[in-house]
């Protein structure tokens, strides 16, 4: 049995860092219900510009948490997995996406972690604010979801302690991948923004440079508006035109309330 519940995330704007932490923390309880302890591992950070690598052991849960980007997950993220070593670990695949739709996320998601060694032991797709355009799914997860997804934690907890025995996790998506086309814009700054630099300093491709915050390499811009997200005095953003395209784009499903989803062996 697990000794230890970790999580790995890519979480730009903080929506997936939070629902992955919610699960963890139900994983976590439902065994501690059961009195089995576990501890809370150190969190591995896939926006770091420095990471270069990470493994895990036999007796940790890794929930790996990764955005919805047009259907697939980060082209980034996949890249850092491939220093990623399980050695034995367990995961739990999680897509954490803005409305829209999770697409081929989670075939992605589960074909990079098991390349990297996990056994996947369940998986979840949950809601977040879309980080473009921040009124689509607005405030989730909210407490509502926190609820809901702390439980979902709890009883991957109890399948875990189930046997496993002639059960199988099936994950939606398709082969190949939805093709992710790059969008030709990238956040910039306004006339509030002071050059700090915090946007360059924490944009983990270095597409801005943090001594000059107006420019921006596009070819390295992953639009996961992380510097939007970072920015103190909320400078930086999408050109006008662009966002309007998108909340017109987006405006069909600005107030739906999809559901969180998991998935489990059977």
């Amino acid at each position: 049995m697990y000794k230890c519940v970790r999580i790995m995330e890519f979480s730009p704007t903080g929506g997936t860092k939070k629902a992955a932490g919610y699960l963890a923390e139900g994983i976590r309880k439902g065994f501690l219900a059961a009195g089995i302890p576990v501890e809370e591992g150190e969190t591995v950070d896939l926006l770091d510009r420095e990471f270069k690598g990470v493994a895990f052991g036999p007796e940790e849960l890794v929930v790996a948490a990764a955005p919805a980007f047009g259907g697939r997950i980060p082209a980034l993220m996949a890249e850092r997995l491939k220093f990623v070593r399980a050695e034995g670990a367990g995961g739990v695949a999680v897509i954490v996406y803005g409305n829209r739709a999770y697409e081929d996320c989670f075939a992605e998601l589960g074909d990079c972690l098991e390349d990297c060694g996990f056994r996947l032991e369940a998986a979840a797709a949950l809601l977040a604010e879309h980080s473009m355009v921040r009124e689509v799914a607005a405030g989730r997860p909210d407490d509502r979801d926190r609820e809901e997804i702390l439980g979902f934690g709890e009883k991957i907890a109890a399948s875990l302690m189930e046997s496993s025995e002639g059960r199988e996790l099936t994950l939606p998506g398709n082969r190949p991948y939805k093709v992710w086309n790059q969008m030709p814009f990238a956040p910039v700054p306004d006339e509030s923004c002071t050059a700090c630099g915090r946007c360059g300093e924490l944009c983990p491709t270095g597409a801005i440079a943090p001594e000059a915050p107006g420019k921006v390499e596009l070819s390295k811009c992953i639009l996961c508006m992380r510097c939007a997200a970072v920015c103190p005095l909320g400078a930086r953003k999408l050109p006008a035109p662009a966002a309007a395209l998108l909340a017109e784009k987006l405006s069909p499903i600005r107030d739906l309330r999809r559901e969180n989803e998991l998935f489990l062996p059977e």
